[in-house]
């Protein structure tokens, strides 16, 4: 069970939505599921503005699902190497979570890089028709750290706090994934808002990098299973340098323009 004590809200759901012929089928995966429908038909009904069109995207989908959930795997079993070295069976064993989002991120972003690179697309332009639906999928796969009961913070009074049962013992803390899916929502309708005039390729992209590596990073400070290296939090490593990387792309792809436009009007002016 888990209450919000400040909200005065109770719940109680199983990990377990139903179970088809003795096969459980578990909420995250629904909510998972969900995400990913939800998404290619946002990205069907926005797709006479955008520049790569619908079926390539369809086409896409069926190699960058899977391996974007490989390598959301592997990144977080890469930095708990010891004991899935110990434990080697438990790498195939995602029921109660381990799916690390910059795993996926990078490994989603490489394949659609392949992808476009054998299929001749604009592999710029699609981040950017992908860049907002991403953001709402993760929004809604937050949930399912919720009906986990997992990816929370630290101890907490606040008004949000979540009181949970952990090792036997009644704790209230921070709940990160909420934090994290409301953000993630907000990002998703400024993406949104911003797609609506056509801006210069790989601006969207760079704002949600920019904006979701930034909430990212402190959140990441306050959460209790942090991945990490010696005493640093990987994700904020992560964060920090998205974060750096993209403001510098956006900067001087914004300077590039004023530069190109200043050109355009002199020879203008000259010619007139």
């Amino acid at each position: 069970m888990v209450t919000f004590p400040g909200l005065g809200l109770e719940f109680n759901i199983s990990k377990i939505a139903f179970s088809i012929l003795g096969i459980n089928i578990y909420w995250y995966a629904i909510l998972i599921v969900s995400a990913i429908i939800l998404a290619l038909i946002i990205l069907k009904i926005n797709n006479k503005k955008e520049e790569v069109k619908f079926e390539y995207i369809l086409d896409l989908s069926i190699y960058l699902i899977p391996i974007s959930f490989i390598c959301a795997r592997l990144y977080y079993v890469i930095f708990n190497l010891e004991y899935y070295i110990n434990n080697p069976l438990e790498i195939l064993n995602i029921k109660s979570g381990g799916l690390a989002i910059y795993g996926g991120i990078l490994g989603g972003i490489l394949t659609i890089f392949l992808y476009c690179k054998k299929k001749k697309i604009n592999f710029i332009s699609l981040l950017d028709q992908i860049a907002p639906v991403l953001a709402l999928g993760q929004a809604i796969g937050r949930w399912g750290n919720f009906i986990n009961i997992e990816a929370y913070g630290t101890e907490s009074t606040s008004l949000f706090r979540m009181g949970i049962i952990e090792n036997g013992l009644y704790k209230e803390v921070h709940p990160t994934f909420l934090y994290e899916s409301i953000a993630d929502f907000i990002i998703f309708i400024i993406l949104i808002i911003i797609g609506k005039n056509r801006q210069k390729n790989g601006e969207r992209t760079c704002i949600y990098l920019i904006l979701y590596s930034f909430v990212r990073f402190f959140i990441e400070g306050i959460r209790i299973d942090s991945l990490m290296l010696n005493n640093i939090r990987i994700s904020q490593i992560m964060s920090l340098t998205l974060f750096v990387i993209s403001c510098c792309i956006l900067y001087f792809n914004h300077k590039k323009t004023k530069k190109l436009e200043k050109t355009h009007w002199k020879w203008h002016t000259k010619n007139w």
